[in-house]
């Protein structure tokens, strides 16, 4: 699959599969940032990526990135959508400080990894009753025998 992308700063590499079994490509930050103890910031990924039409680009951090810097994603994952192409459409890593201690990225460093991931669009079709079997609701698997 080709797919279009724009470097803010060139002197940086362009993202790269780093393994033959990789299925995620690294994003690297622009600029060095500190982020101070519980708070959220932006790392800017220097790069804006054209998305291509039935993927969306799911945007995660590396797994050793908690356990090395203490950073999370507040919200699991980032979605990139197909639309988020233009000029000022740099990808921001939002990341979560859970540490005591403020937490640098160097510019350069491989934060988070981008996945392209195949997706549909739903079309509704509502109905006045579901005909599975309920469940029981939210965590109803826990209280199986």
């Amino acid at each position: 699959m080709k797919v279009k992308i724009k470097r803010l700063d060139s002197d940086l590499p362009l993202p790269m599969y780093e393994t033959g079994g990789s299925v995620g490509f690294d994003l690297l930050c622009r600029e060095s940032v500190t982020i101070a103890p519980q708070t959220v910031a932006l790392i800017p990924a220097n790069v804006i990526i054209e998305t291509p039409p039935g993927y969306m680009l799911m945007v995660t951090l590396r797994s050793s990135t908690p356990r090395k810097l203490g950073l999370l994603i507040p919200h699991g994952i980032g979605i990139i959508d197909q639309d988020y192409c233009g000029e000022d459409d740099e990808i921001q890593i939002q990341v979560y400080n859970f540490t005591d201690q403020p937490v640098t990225v160097e510019r350069g460093d491989r934060i988070a990894q981008g996945i392209f991931v195949r997706v549909d669009s739903a079309e509704w079709l509502e109905v006045s009753e579901m005909e599975s079997e309920t469940r029981g609701g939210f965590g109803s698997t826990d209280n199986k025998n």
